[in-house]
């Protein structure tokens, strides 16, 4: 189960061509500022980063859609952003990589959500964040509920990219879920704490350890806990399935009727985790569009993560590079 074949994954990977996802969720950009470090300030014990260059690259959900984009899918994206420059510099950039922004919609209420890195030598020195976290307007609300809607018989797949900066509501939660269980429309959930309650009837959620435990309120103490608290999300959710992911120790799949599955991780080199969740959701979503197995999906998914932790900062995976990670 740890393993599908090359001419397998060659058959799924290249069915990901033309796939359109949706993508619910809290888009932000992620700016980096990189720079070297030769000393330390005489004002404060803290590095001196002498500027080098600067970048900005979709973040969030975002970065959901550029992976969907790398990948051979389009995204249609459903996010609100700010009436400022942040907001218009990720319009251009979900723009350059083919997505559908329709469902992106600007509130002058909200600042757009950025979260800036300082790297030097490859390591990141600090983050500053600049954001509002409250929960999106009713009348906002609404709008996206209706656009979403509008778009659901024609995709192959939705997913909630959630990082709890107030896009995704309990009401949204609700609405969605259910006329996509309707529809018989897999659903990938990326998950964040205060909404664990409300991820009903999806076919999958990708909590990483820290999330699974908080949810569960079960302490891991052994391996046996893991399994556990997956059993209990599985039930509470009335989910398909729960992929937990745990870093260096690969990824637990738990699957309603079947027995659970430790899938290892294939990652050569660890540089950086930004952004790896987003990876997996992306290749998930369009494996489960391809018509992959939930299984066959998961371990897509995780040479994929395996792939992007081995790039610094925000980074995607294409699909040849996907596909060579295959043995034959």
């Amino acid at each position: 189960m740890n393993m599908i074949s090359k001419v397998r994954a060659r058959k799924l990977i290249s069915d990901f061509h033309g796939k359109r996802i949706l993508v619910i969720g809290d888009i932000m950009l992620d700016r980096y500022i990189w720079g070297s470090v030769n000393r330390i300030s005489p004002e404060a014990p803290v590095p001196v980063v002498k500027f080098s260059k600067e970048t900005a690259l979709l973040g969030g959900a975002g970065n959901v859609a550029s992976n969907i984009a790398s990948l051979g899918g389009r995204a249609a994206c459903f996010s609100v952003i700010g009436n400022d420059h942040m907001g218009k510099e990720i319009m251009k950039q979900l723009k350059g990589i083919g997505a559908d922004t329709g469902g992106v919609i600007e509130d002058p209420g909200r600042n757009t959500t950025v979260k800036t890195r300082i790297i030097a030598h490859s390591q990141q020195v600090v983050r500053i964040d600049r954001e509002i976290d409250s929960p999106i307007s009713k009348k906002i609300e609404a709008m996206m509920i209706e656009r979403v809607i509008e778009k659901l018989g024609t995709s192959s797949c939705l997913i909630i990219s959630d990082y709890d900066k107030g896009v995704i509501t309990r009401k949204l939660l609700t609405v969605i879920l259910n006329a996509a269980f309707k529809r018989k429309l897999p659903v990938a959930i990326d998950p964040k704490l205060n909404h664990f309650p409300h991820y009903k009837l999806a076919t999958i959620i990708t909590p990483n350890l820290t999330e699974a435990s908080r949810a569960t309120a079960i302490e891991f103490k052994k391996e046996s806990d893991i399994l556990r608290a997956g059993k209990k999300i599985l039930s509470q959710n009335r989910c398909k399935s729960v992929l937990i992911t745990m870093g260096e120790k690969g990824m637990l799949l738990l699957e309603r009727g079947e027995r659970p599955v430790h899938i290892k991780t294939v990652a050569k080199e660890v540089y950086d985790v930004t952004g790896a969740g987003d990876t997996v959701i992306s290749t998930i979503a369009l494996a489960l569009g391809a018509g992959a197995s939930l299984g066959e999906a998961s371990i897509i998914a995780n040479h994929a993560a395996g792939i992007v932790v081995g790039k610094i900062g925000t980074a995607t995976v294409d699909a040849d590079e996907l596909l060579a990670s295959f043995s034959a």
